[in-house]
């Protein structure tokens, strides 16, 4: 049996006497993508804070390798330009193919014309997709994703997530993705994982073959199955 990348066993978090996790276990294996669901103050990016190492937790964690994190809130700095944002990481210039990653990853973006733009001269889906090839560049073992498409009108965010399949078929990144956006899941994931009364309720493995293309969320059975687990987390 394969060794799962990220090992999670009888997790829990506490604010002092509030309860937030309670007894999470949780096995992700190498290159899946494994969306986290749930209604508000559920605890999903709490749990995603917790593996990433960002606040103290009781129990097993193990992820190991390097790790990238991708916020809601731009991750980039806005006094750098695209390639320098890209280079951040990059261990401050000691890699010797540093700009041989840098430009690669501006192609991966599709921003190669961008690169001496500042992220202020930039749509909002551009400067998510610098903060995503940042975390990419630094070629981590996996990435966390915290509802990066929030802030992003739907048009933007639908392309957004097409786009994010396109990297993720290219570099098969082990991804943990936080959303409340349910066709977001679905479209996204391996596995869509609904977080509830302090705990992991249930798991939907997603039938869909890879790569997949936006018709699939108008079939009949991605409308059923999103029904599905909208209704379980609202029961």
């Amino acid at each position: 049996m394969t060794k799962a990348q990220i090992s999670v066993k009888n997790l829990s978090v506490s604010y002092g006497a509030l309860s937030v996790l309670d007894h999470i276990d949780l096995e992700v294996q190498q290159g899946e993508f494994v969306s986290l669901v749930g209604p508000s103050g559920c605890g999903k990016t709490t749990l995603l804070n917790a593996l990433a190492g960002f606040i103290k937790s009781n129990g097993e964690i193990d992820v190991p390798g390097k790790i990238g994190v991708v916020f809601q809130d731009y991750s980039v700095y806005p006094w750098m330009t695209v390639a320098e944002n890209i280079a951040f990481g990059l261990n401050n210039g000691q890699v010797p193919d540093r700009e041989e990653i840098v430009s690669r990853h501006l192609k991966l973006i599709r921003l190669e014309d961008r690169a001496d733009k500042y992220p202020a001269e930039l749509s909002g889906g551009q400067v998510q997709r610098v903060g995503i090839a940042r975390a990419l560049a630094a070629n981590p073992d996996v990435i966390f994703m915290d509802e990066p498409y929030g802030a992003l009108d739907r048009d933007t965010r639908e392309r957004m997530q097409k786009w994010l399949l396109e990297v993720w078929n290219e570099e098969h990144k082990t991804i943990i993705f936080v959303t409340h956006d349910m066709e977001e899941a679905l479209f996204l994931s391996d596995r869509v994982l609904i977080v509830h009364n302090k705990t992991i309720a249930s798991e939907y493995r997603v039938p869909f073959k890879r790569p997949r293309s936006e018709e699939v969320k108008f079939s009949p059975e991605f409308i059923e199955m999103k029904k599905a687990i909208l209704e379980a987390m609202r029961a």
